[in-house]
């Protein structure tokens, strides 16, 4: 029986004559609080959500695999969080890495929990996600994301994940258990928040460059030394508020399904430390290749253009969050440098990377569902 808006309880999620069954995932809060039932699709019914109980062996291997996976981000994403404060050398990197792994912390306390419902309910058809869907949808993910490591490519771990679900679910269910709405959702935000982030940091670089023309080079660079702090903080908070969530999301939903929450779905406080420190130890460990990519190879960074990068990078997610998009955060902020350089002169940019760069934003939904697809079927039959 769960509990409805204002206290009162709602038997059998308020439809007649239904009785009292265990909670699923598809009973989930949805965003701005509201239960969904069956998801919302006329006709659909209110199953468990893993076929078996798992033992505590796969379980925790399960939420290990999770947390593998948030190291990977670390690799990938968290490293643009801090990828122009240290280009720029406002910061050094552990002290870059400690900065951000703050604000990404805090971010769900400012932004809620919204976006980990979403990796749950938004891709594939919740009623058929099971241990094996997970499985495959975190190896996929990390497989491609090990591999765009490799080539120093910023491509979105948010969507390998993603793509890795659909693929496990296709797999498992065929066409019909992707989510299309939530999906597409995904894919304009693939489109829309590199060229928002593009042009809101080119505005704020041609206002910022006008506002400073009577100063000094080195009075500008003092200043927007200690102006990149807030803005790097303020990006790393809107990462955290749009991205970080997804492996909370992960391990949240496989010890909810297994009634390890009770009857209520969220989120504990030992998975968000333990995801947190997972992103921040990848983003230590081996984030710099890709730092080093975002920051000086698409085009060269100073204080003042770290900061319109930034800012501009972190009113995109800022948006999106509040709409309630999901959008990569990798993408935002590379369009955010290409815009930056782009307002300096064209030429500033190096094309030839950014190509590289978007033909990996392409092929990482399809190739992560089709390797995420594969490990589906090489499993399931255990």
């Amino acid at each position: 029986m769960l509990a409805a808006p204002g206290g009162g309880a709602v038997s059998g999620l308020g439809r007649p004559g239904a009785t009292d069954a265990t909670p699923t995932l598809a009973t989930l809060a949805a965003p701005g609080g509201g239960a969904v039932s069956g998801l919302g699709r006329p006709g659909a019914t209110d199953t468990p959500l893993m076929e078996t109980a798992l033992g505590p062996v796969l379980l925790f291997g399960l939420v290990g695999v999770a947390l593998l996976f948030d190291f990977m981000n670390g690799l990938h994403d968290a490293a643009n969080s801090i990828a122009t404060v240290v280009s720029t050398r406002v910061l050094k990197p552990r002290t870059a890495v400690m900065w951000a792994a703050f604000f990404n912390f805090i971010a769900f306390a400012v932004f809620g929990l919204h976006v980990a419902n979403t990796i749950g309910t938004g891709i594939v058809d919740a009623n058929i996600i099971d241990a094996h869907v997970i499985f495959g949808a975190l190896t996929g993910a990390i497989a491609w994301n090990a591999f765009t490591w490799a080539l120093g490519l910023p491509s979105s771990s948010s969507h390998a994940l993603i793509g890795g679900l659909a693929g496990a679910g296709v797999a498992k269910a065929g066409w019909g258990a992707v989510v299309f709405g939530g999906l597409g959702k995904t894919a304009l935000g693939i489109v829309l928040s590199p060229l928002l982030g593009f042009v809101l940091a080119q505005l704020i670089a041609v206002v910022v460059l006008w506002a400073n023309i009577r100063s000094t080079p080195f009075a500008v660079d003092r200043r927007f030394r200690v102006l990149q702090l807030i803005s790097a903080g303020l990006y790393s908070l809107g990462h955290g508020g749009n991205d970080a969530q997804k492996t909370m999301g992960i391990i949240a939903v496989l010890l909810y399904s297994q009634g390890m929450l009770g009857a209520t779905f969220h989120v504990p406080f030992w998975v968000v430390i333990a995801c947190q420190l997972a992103m921040a130890l990848g983003t230590l460990m081996g984030g710099w290749r890709i730092v080093h990519t975002m920051g000086t190879r698409i085009t060269h960074l100073k204080p003042i253009q770290g900061f319109c990068a930034e800012t501009g990078g972190a009113i995109t997610l800022f948006l999106a969050t509040g709409f309630g998009v999901p959008v990569s955060t990798t993408h935002t902020i590379t369009g955010a440098i290409i815009g930056v350089g782009a307002a300096r002169r064209t030429a500033a940019v190096r094309w030839h990377i950014a190509q590289r760069i978007v033909i990996a934003w392409v092929i990482t939904l399809p190739a992560a569902a089709l390797i995420s697809a594969i490990v589906y079927f090489g499993t399931s039959r255990f």
